[in-house]
């Protein structure tokens, strides 16, 4: 069965003059979010799945310094 995705479009991305590489993203988010070895945030390209969407926002959300976005890919 494939996957739909209510939020089609939506991929994290992140805001590198903003980032300070706190980390708290990966845990929040680990299966989308990984970290390189200097601390900073890796995020693949791909469309946040419906059952990630709810807690990308959060993740989003909580970034000490607003540096992970949720954004909807243009067309």
């Amino acid at each position: 069965m494939t996957p739909t995705f209510r939020g089609a479009g939506l991929h994290l991305a992140v805001d590198w003059t903003a980032c300070t590489a706190h980390g708290l993203c990966a845990e929040l988010l680990p299966e989308r979010v990984t970290l390189d070895e200097w601390g900073y945030p890796l995020v693949e390209g791909a469309p946040v799945p419906d059952e990630a969407v709810r807690r990308a926002k959060k993740a989003a959300a909580d970034c000490p310094v607003l540096a992970l976005k949720l954004l909807r890919k243009k067309a």
